[in-house]
């Protein structure tokens, strides 16, 4: 005989319960845009792209390992402009910063150890290091990868390839602090490779050797690490607190997450990138140095959000 009982039902708080409890998962879908960019004139060649980076009006960068070793292009991928072969041999890192300037590193071992200020002209504004004078003083760097500039002006230099440090300088570029050593302990690096600092002011860098991301108050100040985005070349952090990470070692792609707690939230193919930048439509690119599992190398990629 049929029982007569009501069919079972959830109440609306059970309901919402459930729905609370559930995480939704919003991960962006990415395509590569194979038209992007457009073929550079046959005067220039492309080179190993270490860093690509994008100013307030939308142009992009590449800092690449030819000559002119600055490439702007516009949105629709078209060069426009280049620059850099009087002041640059070998580019590492390169970052637009809060004030509508570029920043830029010379790791070259014989002719490189700067940080150069420079305008989206291609106009030096500030150049901190001694150029082709390797050391670990105040003024001196060596290997120095990449630069981060606080909202305030002050600047924060990763003197990661073999000083294996963060040196903090004035807007001015007056020496004000630094920290850092070689090993694997909280504060210690192994290939500071990349620095940026979120929207709390921490400094965020990416202990590449030690497969890390180690966070810092201003003061140099431990503050956390992170080791769910792999083996972290290049950082960057868009405009809605997410952080994206470039790595081509282990990963072999862009991971990308909450900047303020490191939740994992998607992941880029399809490129090997060292440096990585987003736009304000929230389009990735990639900065290929080498070819490996996910590329030829020496190039920029777009994906399209």
């Amino acid at each position: 005989m049929r029982s007569s009982k009501p069919a079972a039902f959830l109440s609306l708080p059970t309901l919402f319960l459930i729905m609370v409890a559930s995480p939704v998962t919003n991960a962006a879908d990415y395509s590569l845009d194979e038209s992007w960019p457009a073929p550079l004139p046959e005067s220039i060649q492309w080179g190993q792209v270490p860093n690509v980076t994008l100013d307030d009006q939308g142009h992009i960068y590449a800092f690449h390992r030819e000559t002119p070793p600055v490439l702007k292009f516009n949105h629709a991928g078209a060069l426009i402009d280049s620059w850099g072969e009087h002041w640059i041999t070998r580019p590492h890192g390169f970052r637009f910063g809060p004030h509508g300037y570029l920043w830029a590193t010379d790791y070259d071992p014989r002719n490189g150890h700067t940080v150069t200020k420079f305008d989206t002209d291609g106009r030096v504004h500030l150049r901190l290091g001694a150029r082709g004078f390797r050391g670990k003083g105040p003024n001196t760097f060596n290997g120095p990868t990449d630069v981060a500039v606080a909202e305030n002006g002050d600047i924060f230099v990763a003197d990661g390839h073999w000083n294996n440090r963060i040196v903090k300088y004035s807007a001015e570029g007056r020496y004000l602090l630094e920290w850092g050593s070689k090993g694997a302990q909280e504060g210690e690096f192994d290939l500071p490779h990349s620095i940026v600092i979120d929207r709390r002011g921490r400094v965020l860098v990416a202990d590449r050797g030690n497969s890390r991301i180690q966070l810092f108050d201003q003061e140099g100040s431990y503050l956390d690490q992170w080791s769910q985005f792999g083996r972290p070349s290049g950082l960057f952090i868009d405009n809605d607190d997410v952080l994206y990470v470039a790595d081509y070692q282990v990963k072999h792609g862009i991971t990308y997450g909450s900047a303020d707690d490191g939740k994992i939230l998607g992941f880029i193919g399809g490129t090997d990138p060292e440096g990585v930048s987003v736009d304000s439509a929230g389009n990735v690119y990639a900065a290929e140095v080498l070819g490996g599992a996910e590329s030829e190398g020496k190039i920029v990629k777009r994906f399209n959000k």
